[in-house]
Order: structure tokens, then C-alpha cells, then sequence
């Protein structure tokens, strides 16, 4: 049995900076352009068609996120040219970023799996999680999962994530007691 440590609610995103296809290197948890917040999603890669479908999902919410200050990125642990095949499936406009490393993905507390075959894909990968970091690079939400079934409903996420980013609402960070 290995040992996993968790990011907790509350606490300082890592900083990790990744490539996007268009060149441009980003850095995770750090809103760009306007946004004040940040979603980071991460994907376990071009071989999971529940990937595929929801993140061609979030981008029907990219304009409701953009409207409370929240922009979107996600990765994966694939490789540019894997990237490259699956934006054939994919119709999202936000960033997508490639080459999450084991190392990020442990930095992360996420878990991590083994491909069945080669035909699945050719590196270990991450299993979906989700970060939202608030302006001041501190995570707000965290959802992690061991498999691709378990994620969070996007109508609940971007509702409540209207919610709590409303000032007037005064919502602290939940779930900051993580042992």
C-alpha cells in the first residue's frame, strides 16, 4: 500500500506550468485575461471517451464561468501528439494542456493508474480531478477521483460556484480539516 498526500482545502496551489498545443506555456492555478479565479481539470487522457465527453461538456459552461471571473484550463499526462489526435474529438476553447508528469501528479494528490495495454495508452495517468483557485492562489474547491466515473455534475458545479464566488455570500473555504 503506498502512501498519498492530499492538497487540503485552503492551502496554496502548487505551481506547475505546462505546454499547450499553440505553443504557450501556462501556469496552473494562476487565472489569465480577466478571470480572478481559476479551474483546473485534469483528465485522465485521449483514451477515455467519459473525458472527452465532459470536457466537450464544459464548454457549454465556459460562458457562465467567465461570467463570475472563472477560466478554465485542463491537462492531461499525454503527450503533444496524443493531444493533437484527441482535439479531433474535442470542441472546446479553453486551453488544454499536455504532459502532466508523475511527479506533478503526486504533487497534485491525485491518484495515479497503470494502463491495462498499450492500446489504452502508453504512460501511467492520472485519474480526473478538479481544483478551483481564488484569486489569491488558494484552493477553494477540490474533487479528486480514482475513476472516471465519479465527477462532479457540471449544473451543480457551476451553479454553486456562482454561489460562493458572490461576495455578498461571505462563503469561506469549506473542509480545511484534512488529515
Amino acid at each position: 500500500m503506498s502512501v498519498s498526500v492530499k492538497l487540503s482545502a485552503g492551502s496554496n496551489f502548487p505551481s506547475i506550468r505546462a505546454n499547450t498545443l499553440d505553443g504557450n506555456t501556462i501556469t496552473l492555478g494562476r487565472a489569465y485575461h480577466e478571470a480572478i479565479w481559476q479551474l483546473v481539470v485534469i483528465y485522465r487522457g485521449q483514451h477515455c471517451p467519459l473525458c472527452t465527453k465532459y470536457l466537450n461538456q464544459l464548454e457549454g459552461y465556459k460562458t457562465r464561468l467567465q461570467k463570475i471571473g472563472l477560466d478554465i484550463v485542463a491537462i492531461s499526462a499525454d503527450s503533444k501528439a496524443q493531444l493533437e489526435a484527441h482535439k479531433e474529438r474535442l470542441t472546446t476553447s479553453f486551453p488544454i494542456a499536455y504532459g502532466l508528469t508523475q511527479e506533478q501528479m503526486q504533487q497534485l494528490g491525485l491518484y495515479i493508474s497503470i494502463p491495462r495495454s498499450e492500446q489504452e495508452t502508453d504512460h501511467d495517468f492520472a485519474e480526473p480531478g478538479l481544483f478551483v483557485v481564488n484569486r489569491v492562489g488558494v484552493i477553494q474547491v477540490i474533487d479528486i477521483s480514482n475513476n472516471p466515473f465519479c465527477r462532479p455534475e457540471l449544473e451543480a458545479l457551476v451553479s454553486g460556484l456562482e454561489w460562493i464566488s458572490d461576495p455578498d455570500n461571505d462563503y469561506p473555504i469549506r473542509g480545511t480539516l484534512a488529515y
